[in-house]
């Protein structure tokens, strides 16, 4: 199959390219949440192209906060990853771009996810997998939402990164304070405990995002909370 993108998008073209995406079961706010964190990825921080997407030295970047990818497809469109006449045809029957991202039929998408609290420990396996490889280059990014911390399996997955010393393996926490229960000390305390390095900043703030997300962390994993408006009910 031969796909043909388009290369000329800016983040301000981000709304009208999301604009495209209609439909029912758009989690909209899920979505535009992480818009800001994904664009400043993309454009100044992975280490990925549209043309060597499966190349061994590239950066992986997990979608864990599946269940809103909006915002994903927008980015990775804007990017060339995949084509923007793609994102009108979101959700329906034969659009390969479905409410939750497809591995197999989305360019650039790492995993399969949707299901919360999965992405952590997958980043967890996939460093440990490019270690074993000697593979010492590739930065591993997942990011998640604060929601998902309500999950055990990603208390796991901290636990065993900082001891473990992933320090290619990097999360970014979206906090709109739509957990259910608390963490005491907040979100980055939690990591901390468990050996990570830990920032929090504005979810918005594109120069704080960029500093948090390339701030050395030697010998740890490396977590970024960004914090954005509260998710109305």
């Amino acid at each position: 199959m031969t796909i043909t993108t388009e290369r000329d998008h800016g983040y301000p073209d981000l709304p009208r390219l999301m604009g495209l995406m209609t439909g029912d079961e758009k989690h909209g706010p899920a979505a535009t949440s992480t818009l800001d964190a994904l664009w400043v990825l993309y454009d100044r921080v992975l280490r990925v192209t549209p043309e060597r997407p499966d190349d061994p030295e590239r950066d992986r970047f997990l979608l864990s906060k599946g269940h809103g990818p909006m915002a994903s497809y927008a980015v990775l469109a804007a990017k060339g990853f995949l084509p923007v006449g793609w994102l009108p045809g979101f959700g329906s029957y034969d659009s390969p771009l479905g409410h939750h991202p497809d591995r197999v039929l989305v360019p650039g998408a790492e995993i399969g996810s949707g299901s919360l609290g999965h992405g952590l420990p997958i980043a967890v396996g996939t460093a440990l997998g490019l270690r074993a490889q000697g593979l010492d280059e590739p930065r591993v990014w997942v990011l998640t939402g604060d929601a998902e911390l309500d999950e055990g399996s990603n208390h796991e997955a901290i636990a065993y990164a900082g001891p473990a010393g992933l320090d290619r393996l990097h999360t970014v926490v979206i906090d709109n304070s739509s957990a259910s229960h608390a963490r005491p000390g907040g979100i980055a305390a939690r990591f901390e405990a468990a050996g990570w390095s830990a920032l929090t900043v504005d979810g918005r703030d594109h120069e704080a995002l960029y500093a948090a997300f390339t701030a050395p962390h030697p010998g740890r994993p490396h977590v970024v909370v960004a914090r954005v408006e509260p998710k109305r009910a």
